[in-house]
C-alpha cells in the first residue's frame, strides 16, 4: 500500500525547497525527492535581492542566510555596449527596489546555501528523501496523483499526492507529463566555466559585485564567492563551444580575447581538485514548457523554463515559482478556490515575470548589435532567427502574437537601453520615446507580486487590491484570495502618484493614442477625453480626486467613470492616498 501526501516535490534546489517549506508552513504533508545527496554543486552563484531578502525571509532562514559569510553584491558591473569604460548599476538605484528594501543581495557558494534551504525544510516538516530517482508521475483518467521512484538500494516505490510539483532543473525526467518545451533561437548558447583562486577584484564599493564583459565570441561571467574563490565563465556560440570539448587550455584561449578579465585573474591559479577543481560545460539554451501545469502537478525553476544567466535570474525565478505555486497548493488545500483559478494565477505571473526578462534581455543583447562578430549579429534585434520562432514567441508573449510582429516593437531596443546607460554616466540625452523605448520600460518584473502585503508600508501598491473579482496574495504572501469588495473614493479625497510615469504619444487608426508607463504598470487611452486626461496625469505628483473631473478635453467627466479610473490606478499601486497635511 502507498504513503499518501498533499504535495510531492521533485528536486531539492531552491525552487523544490520553497514550495515543499512554504507549503508545509501551512500545515501540508509534503514529500520531497531529491536525486543527490546533499551538499552537492551546482551552478548559478549570483543572487538577486528578491531571493535574498524576501523569499530567505518567508522560508525562515534569512538570518542563517546572511550570517554564512557569502559575499555581498550591491549590484551588477558591466563592460557592455559602446561605452569605452564599465558602468555599473546598484539595486539602491531603482525606486521599486529602494522601497521595498532590495538594496543588496549576495554571491553564494550553491552548495552550502542550496543545503541551508532544504535542511530549513526539513526542520518545517517536509519529508526529504535523497539520493532517490523519480521514474514517472501515476494517473487517474486525466489528473496526475502521484510518483513511482527508486531509492538508493534500488528499492521502488510509489506514493500518492493531491499535487505534484516538478522542481527537478533542466534535466527533468518527468516534465513532458505536462507538455513539450519550445526553444528560443536567440538565446541558444553554451557557457564554459571554472574556478580561480586569489583572482583580483573590482574597486569598492563593487568588489562584491558580478562583473559581465562582452568580448567577440560572447560574453565573461567574473564572480567573486569569497576574499579568494572567483566563478569565470565564458557563455558563446554553441558551435564554438564544441570546439573547446575536453581541451585544457579552452579557458586561458577565450581569456586571450578578453584583456579585462584576464588582468583580474594575473597571478591567480586554476582550481583543479575538489568540486570546483573541474572545466565545466553547459548548454545554456533558452526554452519555456508549452504550459506550466496540468491538473495534479505544476512546473516550476529550470524544468518549466529558463534563459540566458547574463542577469542573474536563475534562483529569482526558481523560487518566485515556488512561492507562486505554493500559493496556489495552499489554497486550493483550504479549500478556498477553484483549481483553475489558482492554477491560472500561477501560469500568468510566472509567463510575466518570464516575458519581462526574455524583453529585456533582448534589448540587452541588441546593445552590441553595431559589432561585427556573428556572435552579436545573429543576436541583434534584426538580425536574429527568431523572428520566425513563432512557436516560442507565441509562448512567451501570448497565443496571438507573431514572432515577427513582436520583434517589430523592439527595433531600437539596444540603442534605447544605450541611451540610459548614457545618462546614468551623466551624458546628456533624450528621453527615448521609441515603442522600443517603451517596451523596454515594461521590464520591471514581479518585485511588488513577490512581498506578502503584511510587508508594504502600502498595501495598496500590490496590483489588483481594489478590482473586484482579482486574485491578490494573501496577508501572509502564503495563499491567494479574491477580492471581494471595492474600496469607495471620494472626491475629496487627495491622491499622490507613487512612480514616476514615462510616456509615448503614438499615432491611431482613429486618432492620437497616449501610452503611459508607471513602473510594470501600462496603460493606453485612445479617447480624445482620456488623452488629455492622461496627459495631465503624468505631469502630476499629487492631486485632489475630485479635480480629475476637469481634465478632460470637451467638457467634465462623469464622477462615476472618473472614479473607475482611480479605482483602477490604485488597485495597480499607480496612485495612493494620502493625508490632505502631507500633500
Amino acid at each position: 500500500m502507498s504513503d499518501s501526501y498533499d504535495l510531492i516535490v521533485v528536486g531539492g534546489g531552491p525552487a523544490g525547497a520553497t514550495v515543499g517549506t512554504l507549503v508545509a508552513k501551512k500545515g501540508g504533508r509534503v514529500l520531497l525527492l531529491e536525486k543527490e545527496k546533499f551538499p552537492r554543486y551546482q551552478i548559478g552563484e549570483s543572487l538577486l535581492p528578491s531571493t535574498t531578502q524576501v523569499i530567505c525571509a518567508l522560508l525562515g532562514v534569512h538570518k542563517e542566510v546572511h550570517d554564512a559569510g557569502f559575499v555581498t553584491k550591491r549590484g551588477g558591473t558591466f563592460k557592455w555596449g559602446h561605452q569605452e569604460e564599465p558602468w555599473t548599476f546598484h539595486f539602491a538605484d531603482s525606486s521599486v527596489t529602494e522601497t521595498l528594501g532590495f538594496v543588496e543581495a549576495l554571491q553564494v557558494e550553491r552548495s552550502r546555501f542550496d543545503e541551508i534551504l532544504l535542511r530549513n525544510a526539513e526542520r518545517k516538516g517536509v519529508e526529504v528523501r535523497e539520493r532517490c530517482a523519480v521514474k514517472e508521475v501515476t494517473k487517474e483518467e486525466d489528473r496526475v496523483c502521484g510518483l513511482a521512484w527508486r531509492d538508493a538500494e534500488g528499492e521502488e516505490h510509489r506514493a500518492q499526492s493531491r499535487f505534484v510539483v516538478d522542481a527537478s532543473g533542466n534535466l527533468s525526467s518527468i516534465h513532458t507529463a505536462v507538455g513539450k518545451r519550445e526553444y528560443s533561437e536567440f538565446f541558444k548558447n553554451a557557457a564554459l566555466f571554472c574556478y580561480y583562486e586569489n583572482g583580483r577584484r573590482l574597486p569598492e564599493p563593487n568588489s562584491g559585485n558580478v562583473f559581465t564583459v562582452a568580448f567577440e565570441d560572447g560574453w565573461f561571467w567574473y564572480i567573486p564567492l569569497s576574499d579568494t574563490l572567483t566563478s569565470v565563465g565564458a557563455v558563446v556560440h554553441k558551435d564554438v563551444a564544441k570546439g573547446f570539448l575536453n581541451q585544457e587550455g579552452a579557458m586561458d584561449q577565450l581569456l586571450d580575447k578578453c584583456p579585462r578579465v584576464k588582468a583580474l585573474l594575473e597571478g591567480a591559479t586554476r582550481v583543479t581538485s575538489g568540486p570546483y577543481g573541474k572545466f565545466r560545460i553547459r548548454k545554456d539554451y533558452a526554452y519555456c514548457n508549452e504550459r506550466l501545469w496540468v491538473p495534479g502537478m505544476m512546473l516550476v525553476g529550470d524544468a518549466a523554463c529558463f534563459i540566458d544567466p547574463v542577469f542573474s535570474t536563475g534562483v529569482h525565478s526558481a523560487t518566485y515559482a515556488g512561492l507562486l505555486a505554493a500559493r496556489s497548493i495552499n489554497t486550493l488545500l483550504a479549500g478556498e478556490l477553484d483549481e483553475k483559478t489558482c492554477y491560472d494565477a500561477f501560469q500568468r505571473r510566472y509567463l510575466a515575470e518570464y516575458r519581462a526578462q526574455y524583453k529585456f534581455l533582448l534589448g540587452f543583447y541588441d546593445m552590441n548589435a553595431s559589432l561585427d562578430d556573428y556572435f552579436w549579429k545573429a543576436r541583434s534585434v534584426l538580425g536574429t532567427q527568431e523572428r520566425t520562432n513563432d512557436a516560442f514567441v507565441r509562448i512567451v508573449a501570448g497565443a496571438a502574437t507573431a514572432a515577427d510582429d513582436f520583434f517589430q516593437t523592439l527595433i531600437g531596443a539596444g540603442e534605447a537601453l544605450t541611451a540610459r546607460v548614457d545618462r546614468s554616466m551623466g551624458v546628456q540625452r533624450e528621453l527615448e520615446r521609441t515603442p522600443a523605448a517603451f517596451e523596454i520600460e515594461r521590464t520591471e518584473g514581479a518585485a511588488v507580486d513577490l512581498v506578502p502585503p503584511r510587508l508594504l508600508s502600502n498595501p495598496s501598491q500590490m496590483r489588483g487590491t481594489a478590482i473586484p473579482g482579482a486574485i491578490v496574495p494573501t496577508d501572509d504572501g502564503l495563499k491567494w484570495r479574491r477580492v471581494e469588495e471595492k474600496v469607495a473614493l471620494r472626491p475629496e479625497e487627495m491622491l499622490r502618484v507613487t512612480v514616476k510615469p514615462t510616456w509615448d504619444m503614438r499615432d491611431g487608426a482613429e486618432g492620437p493614442e497616449l501610452y503611459i508607463l508607471f513602473g510594470t504598470v501600462e496603460l493606453c487611452f485612445e479617447d480624445r477625453n482620456l488623452v488629455a486626461f492622461g496627459k495631465t496625469l503624468v505631469r502630476r505628483e499629487t492631486f485632489r480626486a475630485g479635480d480629475t473631473r476637469r481634465w478632460a478635453a470637451y467638457g467634465e467627466f462623469r464622477w462615476e467613470d472618473i472614479r473607475e479610473i482611480l479605482d483602477q490606478l490604485l488597485a495597480e499601486g499607480v496612485l495612493r492616498r494620502i493625508s490632505p497635511q502631507s500633500a
